[in-house]
């Protein structure tokens, strides 16, 4: 089975560009964020023309996340980050697809640090860890799935002394992501590939996919129940050279669905 996350950056305005990386990669299950649409403009019939279902929490003008699958029933779970009711930002969605648990996030950039948006990060984080620790508790076989807006280690950046002070490599978000990867959560692209430079991100200014000057923030967690079914998994980089293509790349795995936990 293949699984995959992408940041879209714009659902309707990069829809061709999603369609076709769809065809060419057909992943089984999509996770994507930052639709940049209101609930209603959800491209519904252009996405099932594609042969996915699809739930989805929309956000006019930011933020936004959905999830799609391919001649597979989805559950849903919940569209919100349990922990906080006033919490409006529509950066998590949960369901269950093949008896598995995927919760698929945008987590908080975070940035500028310090600053209240920085505080936010931290609070969200601090949710989301609650949330991880009952999937965890409760032995389900889960994943947790998107732009984490985190860079975990110095290999995963460019030039990583230019971060210390973004919130996206801060020590902090760094140590809850590592906290993660100790409860349990196997990060499966760096597991796959220990020792590459591998990037999902590449700013639109200074050349910087021509240049490879990235950063990898898409990652794909794994609980304990999962992980021994990994097989094999990787980033779509030419998808982000595509004409006014997202900044983004998809990122994928393949699980082996055929010793599924009991």
């Amino acid at each position: 089975m293949k699984i995959a996350t992408y940041n879209v950056n714009g659902i309707n305005a990069r829809l061709p560009l999603l369609l076709q990386w769809l065809k060419e990669a057909s992943p089984d299950i999509v996770c994507l964020q930052e639709l940049k649409a209101p609930q209603e403009r959800f491209p519904l019939k252009e996405i099932n023309a594609a042969g996915y279902q699809a739930i989805w929490n929309g956000q006019k003008s930011w933020n936004g996340v959905a999830i799609l699958a391919k001649n597979r029933e989805i559950t849903e779970v919940q569209r919100s980050l349990p922990g906080d009711p006033e919490d409006l930002q529509s950066r998590y969605i949960e369901a269950i697809i093949d008896q598995m648990v995927i919760c698929c996030l945008y987590l908080p950039n975070g940035n500028p640090y310090p600053g209240a948006k920085f505080d936010y990060k931290l609070s969200w984080i601090k949710r989301l860890q609650r949330r991880t620790n009952q999937l965890i508790k409760m032995e389900l076989p889960a994943i947790l799935i998107g732009d984490f807006n985190i860079i975990p280690e110095p290999i995963d950046v460019y030039k990583p002394e230019r971060w210390e002070n973004d919130a996206l490599y801060r020590i902090e978000v760094r140590k809850a992501y590592k906290e993660l990867q100790k409860k349990g959560w196997l990060d499966s692209i760096r597991t796959l590939y220990p020792e590459e430079k591998i990037y999902t991100f590449w700013d639109y200014l200074y050349k910087a996919y021509d240049r490879n000057a990235g950063i990898r923030l898409d990652h794909i967690l794994l609980s304990p129940y999962l992980s021994p079914q990994l097989q094999s998994g990787g980033v779509d980089r030419h998808v982000r050279g595509w004409e006014k293509s997202s900044d983004h790349a998809p990122v994928w795995i393949i699980l082996d669905r055929s010793s599924k936990p009991r």
